[in-house]
């Protein structure tokens, strides 16, 4: 239940007047100093506000989880989720994700450069991995494996620079077993490749803030028709986890200008590396018979 009858701001401008009218006692509803101060800060960083799950904020803030909670129904919104909309409006129809990327890492760098920055990515990669593996969950991680190794058949799909991501997962995985593909891999298009899968196949999707429409869309349609998905993503609040039957949450803060790629790879290359364990000896005919087939078109050249 919200404390306040007034419709909550559906823009960051209007939540930021909102903050101002609060501040000045002039708003029909009152917030702590805490809470204000958690406001201001999700106003001041809205990609970050935008991006991040509930729990990564409230660690980010130094607050519970509960606290974001209690501050999104006080302003009128239903739950943090409403809250967080106005955030990812404000930055995806800014359309800068990546200008504001390459400008923090100017800010960021300062006088450093080579092999110092490259250092300071390093360390950054490293507590990105470190996150990853502590966040995931074994149980889906398992069943995911069980799914890429059994299922009838398994496409991959990303777009911009996870479409490499996408081409690495099919391009693994097609060693160590049949039908896997990137989802256009035939270039009819993607609704055509989506066409032909059915229930009970399996649907690897990948993709973070600023979230690519089509591959949401892809995802969104292949889960109404019974296709298993599984969301490669950087949020528990990701759209893409919210229609995949297993969703892993990818850290990727850096200083890239861009999303960093080096987390989402190690969890590639980890599903992978547990698929060629379980198929066992059907894996290692597969790569066996693969490399008989490369050795004979080798010598017919």
């Amino acid at each position: 239940m919200t404390d306040t009858t007034t419709p909550p701001p559906e823009t960051l401008s209007g939540l930021r007047q909102r903050l101002k009218a609060i501040e000045a006692g002039e708003a029909d509803i009152r917030l702590g100093k805490r809470s204000r101060h958690v406001l201001a800060l999700l106003i001041e960083a809205p990609q970050q506000a935008a991006v991040s799950s509930i729990s990564e904020l409230a660690d980010q803030l130094g607050v519970n989880a509960s606290t974001l909670s209690r501050l999104a129904q006080r302003l009128g919104y239903g739950g943090f989720g409403q809250l967080q909309d106005v955030f990812r409006r404000e930055v995806t129809e800014g359309q800068s994700f990546y200008s504001d990327q390459a400008s923090r890492l100017l800010e960021a760098g300062g006088d450093t450069q080579g092999l110092t920055r490259l250092s300071r990515l390093g360390r950054q990669e490293s507590a990105n991995m470190a996150s990853l593996l502590e966040r995931i969950d074994p149980a889906a991680f398992e069943q995911t494996v069980t799914l890429l190794a059994r299922a009838h058949r398994v496409r991959v799909h990303g777009m911009r620079q996870f479409h490499s991501l996408a081409l690495f997962m099919a391009y693994g995985l097609g060693m160590l077993r049949p039908d896997v593909a990137p989802l256009d891999a035939g270039r009819q298009g993607v609704a055509d490749a989506l066409a032909q899968l059915d229930p009970g196949d399996v649907l690897v999707v990948a993709s973070c803030f600023p979230y690519t429409p089509s591959v949401l869309a892809t995802a969104e349609v292949a889960a109404r028709h019974g296709i298993v998905v599984i969301a490669l993503t950087d949020s528990e609040s990701s759209p893409l986890a919210r229609v995949a039957r297993h969703s892993f949450t990818v850290p990727n803060h850096s200083l890239f200008y861009s999303n960093s790629m080096c987390a989402f790879l190690l969890l590639a290359q980890g599903l992978l590396s547990e698929v060629a364990s379980v198929l066992g000896t059907t894996g290692l005919a597969a790569l066996k018979h693969r490399e008989t087939m490369i050795a004979e078109l080798g010598a017919s050249l």
